[in-house]
């Protein structure tokens, strides 16, 4: 993966943590596949994309923290990410619903060109 997938991909967490979805939307494709984390499976499209953080941090307040990229040559990036999860007040989660919890997950993005056209979610390699 050319470098500047990799420098993209870090931006994409910085603006996460920011709560900036206009700066992570820019590098997503016009139908990309993105992994719905609190309900499962995936939602379709920048717009539902939006929505679904709208909606998730309306409830929660997640933190994540990428701590190893390992790409590949065909436009796939693992990412190690260390995941917090907390409440609006900035305290610990507790007896939650949805399937947001602090843990180490990967992400894996697929890049097609300079846009990312599916995310996903796996347990820690």
């Amino acid at each position: 993966m050319p470098n500047n997938n990799l420098e993209m991909n870090k931006r994409i967490y910085q603006s996460f943590n920011a709560r900036d979805i206009d700066g992570v939307l820019s590098v997503l494709s016009e139908d990309v596949a993105w992994a719905n984390g609190m309900d499962g499976g995936h939602v379709h499209g920048r717009e539902a994309v939006r929505d679904y953080w709208t909606r998730q941090w309306a409830v929660v307040n997640p933190h994540v923290v990428p701590v190893a990229f390992d790409d590949s040559e065909d436009g796939v990036l693992a990412v190690e990410v260390i995941q917090s999860v907390f409440d609006l007040n900035g305290q610990p989660l507790e007896g939650q619903t949805h399937g947001l919890k602090d843990k180490t997950v990967t992400h894996i993005f697929r890049t097609e060109g300079e846009k990312i056209v599916r995310f996903d979610i796996q347990d820690a390699l």
